[in-house]
């Protein structure tokens, strides 16, 4: 079990560049190649670090504590890879079969075990060779790995097939739900209808800014901000304070507001819900844009007004991108058309538009448990495979006794690794070959299985 190497600034690919995989390059299960980075190495390091087939990179640190640890074997698709210093190398001995490696590191088991071990630093969650020599697992028989590899594979590759049709069903629900939004607000409008702006149908205001200075005061308040605003829905989990003295009724919301974000990504920005007074006494920042709709306006009307265009991509040919930041300023979104039919037409579409959204809701409903149940389904899949239930054990595979003598025979044979020299791997060719290890210390030939079959813990 190894480590990588640290991309620095003086690894720069100039010369002796190499494929350099990183983090991202590691899923759960799977490898994207898609982009492979280049480092520079120095003498010693190809050897040092190369990858070979069969090894399980490893992830070591991660925000999230669901995805450390989280594990992909190579399979030499790019010669001369190696790996960074964030991802850890475990290379399995003959005694384990590299495929069954990468299924049990990512089953439930094992993702418990590295949870424990793994501790949480400023949020992240860190593994570390050392830790990792702490996890056990059952080993079967060599025979057994594979049988249990060839009937996994069986299984799950008919789990992934249904799990790919559900998020393909996912993605059309989402779509259609955007053709019900724009097709709500026709192009063409009646002649019964009128176009109006944003400004002609109500009034527009932008929140209080913050300031460290309203932290603490004498009238403080809860208020909402972008990450409180979300489509047709209003965040409560984490609502902030802040300081309104003189002048809360200015920023105060009330039941029908309708909320922008003023302050997002290009696609999110405009992303609009009415404050329906949960919770109740509450006010809302310079993030937000707030819309009070006129005389003949339902709030329900402009809420669908603004999904309409958010989803039309109308917002974004207004926005100003600062910092990364895309902006949809009080100004330019007073000026963006707003159509208003006669206020029964537009309870007549809202309560529309609201069945078909709720036909849309309840499928996707249809496809989350679909999806969670599959899930739950490889879960236990994994668990009754590496528990001894999925696969027959006959008693004339080779006993996990013998397994263990030999992996204990090749870690013995295993030369030190060496430190690098920092000069370039160009003198890699007038280095002399590696001696031979002693016989003595070669792993032995496989001897005759006893006929019996047993599962052992073993300690990575």
């Amino acid at each position: 079990m190894t480590g990588g190497i640290q991309k620095q600034a003086k690894r720069r690919p100039v010369k002796n560049k190499f494929p350099f995989l990183r983090v991202a390059n590691v899923g759960r299960g799977r490898l994207d190649l898609g982009d492979v980075h280049e480092v520079e190495l120095f003498e010693g390091e190809l050897e040092r670090f190369r990858l070979k087939c069969g090894d399980l990179l490893v992830v070591e640190g991660n925000g999230s504590p669901d995805q450390v640890g989280r594990a992909a074997t190579w399979h030499g698709a790019i010669k001369d890879a190696v790996h960074q210093n964030h991802l850890i190398k475990v290379r399995p001995t003959s005694a384990i079969d590299p495929k069954f490696l990468e299924l049990l590191w990512n089953s439930p088991d094992i993702a418990s075990q590295l949870l424990r071990v793994a501790q949480s630093t400023s949020g992240l969650y860190t593994l570390s060779t050392s830790k990792l020599n702490r996890v056990e697992f059952a080993l079967p028989p060599l025979a057994e790995q594979r049988r249990i590899v060839e009937a996994l594979e069986e299984q799950l590759s008919r789990l992934d097939s249904g799990i790919a049709t559900l998020r393909l069903a996912r993605r059309r629900l989402d779509g259609l739900r955007k053709r019900i939004l724009v097709s709500s607000v026709p192009d063409e409008l009646p002649a019964s209808w009128e176009m109006a702006t944003v400004e002609e149908a109500g009034t527009l205001e932008l929140g209080r800014a913050r300031h460290p200075d309203w932290h603490h005061g004498p009238d403080m308040r809860p208020y909402l901000r972008v990450a409180n605003v979300f489509e047709d829905r209003i965040d409560t989990s984490d609502v902030m304070e802040m300081d309104f003295f003189g002048v809360w009724e200015r920023y105060r919301l009330e039941p029908g507001d309708v909320l922008l974000n003023e302050g997002q990504s290009p696609h999110l920005v405009g992303r609009p819900a009415i404050y329906r007074g949960v919770p109740a006494e509450v006010a809302f920042t310079n993030s937000l844009l707030r819309f009070k709709a006129g005389d003949g306006v339902l709030p329900e009307w402009a809420l669908l007004v603004f999904r309409r265009h958010l989803h039309a991509k109308r917002f974004m040919r207004e926005v100003r991108i600062t910092t990364n930041i895309a902006h949809l300023s009080a100004k330019r979104l007073k000026t963006v058309e707003f159509p208003i039919p006669p206020v029964e037409v537009q309870e007549q579409l809202v309560q529309r538009c609201e069945e078909l959204l709720s036909g849309v809701a309840a499928m996707e409903q249809v496809v989350s448990n679909g999806v969670r149940r599959a899930n739950a389904l490889r879960a236990a899949l994994l668990n009754r495979a590496f528990h001894g239930g999925l696969v027959a054990q006959p008693t004339d595979d080779e006993p996990a006794s013998m397994l263990l003598a030999r992996i204990a025979a090749e870690r013995a044979a295993q030369p030190k690794a060496r430190r690098s020299r920092k000069a370039t791997v160009e003198k890699l060719a007038k280095a002399p070959a590696p001696r031979a290890a002693p016989p003595e210390l070669l792993a032995p030939e496989p001897t005759a299985a006893p006929a019996l079959a047993v599962q052992q813990e073993f300690d990575l």
